[in-house]
């Protein structure tokens, strides 16, 4: 069965926590991870590019001159593409890159981002943080005493102390349970859980 570190609130070390291994101890299928992150960052495009088309443009009623005579090419509107101002062909048009992968994918690749952290010895359960009010400084010394520097904090409820604290920290993120997903777990070198949040992903992820 996996286990994980544990600390107290005052950051001395406890006894390891034993982990659900359905959750915390699959098989790290890479396939799964890289399409979960390239959803995720499919959804944050704005998609806002917009170029203009002949139909966007104004002007360009007029024939610039005469269709035959002139020795020069046949043209039909000052709004062409071939022309310096004219308008675009096949541009970009605001649109939406949101797509989803089915529900039983992006479990297995939550499962397996938390997996590769307990693997690799990066996955660190807390009592608590020991943070009496909301201090970048408070937090970044009761990281340190843990041997962390890159971590994404995740607890459950509301903990507006720890969030706000993590604001100013490059490195920190932390997030409500509800919002682990597997790109911030990637892209954090250790992940902290407290006691709370580790009892909130097992019931969310605890059903196939």
């Amino acid at each position: 069965m996996p286990t994980a570190d544990c600390f107290g609130p005052s950051q001395q070390k406890l006894a390891a926590v034993e982990l659900d291994a359905g959750i915390f101890g699959v098989e790290v299928r890479e396939h799964l991870l890289h399409d979960a992150v390239l959803m995720q960052l499919a959804n944050r495009r704005r998609g806002c590019a917009s170029t203009k088309s002949r139909s966007d443009m104004t002007g360009g009623g007029l024939k610039p001159w005469k269709q035959k005579g002139t020795g020069r090419a046949r043209v039909g509107s000052r709004r062409s593409p071939l022309w310096r101002g004219g308008s675009t062909i096949f541009g970009p048009k605001p649109r939406s890159y949101e797509y989803r992968i089915p529900r039983s994918a992006r479990r297995g690749a939550l499962c397996a981002a938390l997996s590769l952290r307990v693997s690799e010895g990066k996955l660190v359960v807390v009592e608590g943080l020991g943070l009496e009010a909301a201090k970048t400084k408070a937090l970044r010394e009761a990281l340190t005493r843990m041997g962390v520097q890159s971590a994404l904090i995740v607890y459950a409820g509301e903990d507006s102390t720890t969030s706000r604290a993590a604001r100013n920290m490059p490195a920190v993120k932390a997030l409500e349970v509800g919002g682990l997903n597997v790109f911030d777990v990637l892209n954090h070198e250790h992940l902290i859980v407290t006691r709370e949040a580790l009892d909130a992903i097992g019931k969310r992820l605890g059903a196939s």
